[in-house]
């Protein structure tokens, strides 16, 4: 009886022990990464409920209301038609956000289906396959977006492809180092000598032992994908008005600079506040999971 007490306590401390609450107890003693996190569910909740937060609708003009100051019923004052800027800001958290994880997941699933083969196949595969990625990426990847987007145009779609086929190759890379590590482990060849399939050794050993680099990697995506989603966006590339993205905003405030500087200040806040938020969880990510933290 007491043989078994003790297997069932060892069970459940190896259970315990597993490398990812392990993680996710080194993720929780980091508060940087944890007000990150915070402060990025705290955007999410305002994204889902826009609709009982903002005051007003993202295009509801008032023009005897023109380029208000903050206070009284407009937080952060009126843009230049007369708009409650709390209340595009609010509806620009369904936008900006959402676009930003679209292009990174997008880019991650093309990038990362070409590392992983390219990582698993090695030889020639492996070397075509980078090799066309080397021509990708010797074009910067602002660049490309620009000279994608202006060719197929504005709006939501043709934005998310063109900063997901710009930023492609860059995480086909980081797939691909990622599972290389991997691959020179004693299990894989453990593995292979018991004769698993070619497609088990990748989807059951490799890509779950290579989430660590790729998910620090898709954090910090994230807001990288954000910021040039604001840039293209602010160059009339992106996203068009009256949707509330943020950039779009800071280009309709530009010329309003001087005199009436809240038009930009709050789009940019939210800008900000965003990719801070993404790069402090981002940093608690990676030591969380970089082995040599134990």
């Amino acid at each position: 009886m007491e043989l078994c007490i003790k297997r069932k306590k060892k069970t459940k401390k190896a259970k315990e022990n597993t490398p990812g609450r392990e993680a996710w107890r080194r993720l929780k003693r980091n508060r940087l990464a944890i007000a990150g996190l915070i402060i990025l569910i705290i955007l999410v909740l305002v994204a889902v409920f826009a609709n009982f937060i903002a005051p007003e609708g993202i295009d509801d003009q008032k023009l005897e209301m023109r380029l208000k100051t903050p206070g009284g019923n407009h937080l952060m004052g009126t843009d230049k038609y007369g708009r409650d800027i709390f209340s595009r800001v609010v509806y620009g958290t369904r936008v900006s956000i959402p676009i930003s994880f679209a292009c990174v997941i997008i880019a991650f699933a093309i990038g990362g289906a070409l590392g992983s083969i390219a990582a698993f196949y090695g030889g020639k595969v492996d070397n075509v396959i980078m090799r066309f990625m080397d021509i990708f990426q010797s074009i910067p990847p602002m660049l490309m977006a620009i000279a994608i987007a202006a060719s197929l145009g504005s709006g939501v779609i043709n934005l998310i492809l063109a900063i997901s086929i710009s930023t492609a190759p860059a995480r086909s890379r980081v797939v691909r180092a990622a599972i290389m590590t991997v691959k020179s482990n004693d299990y894989i060849e453990s593995a292979t000598a018991v004769g698993s399939s070619k497609k088990r050794l990748l989807l059951k050993y490799m890509l779950p032992n290579a989430l660590g680099p790729v998910l620090t990697n898709f954090t910090f995506s994230i807001a990288t994908a954000l910021l040039t989603v604001s840039a293209l966006s602010f160059i009339g590339l992106g996203i068009q008005a009256p949707i509330p993205e943020w950039g779009a905003m800071l280009a309709d405030g530009r010329e309003y600079l001087q005199q009436y500087p809240h038009v930009l200040i709050f789009p940019g806040l939210m800008i900000m506040i965003t990719v801070l938020s993404l790069n402090m969880l981002g940093d608690g990510v990676r030591d969380a999971l970089d082995p040599r933290l134990k």
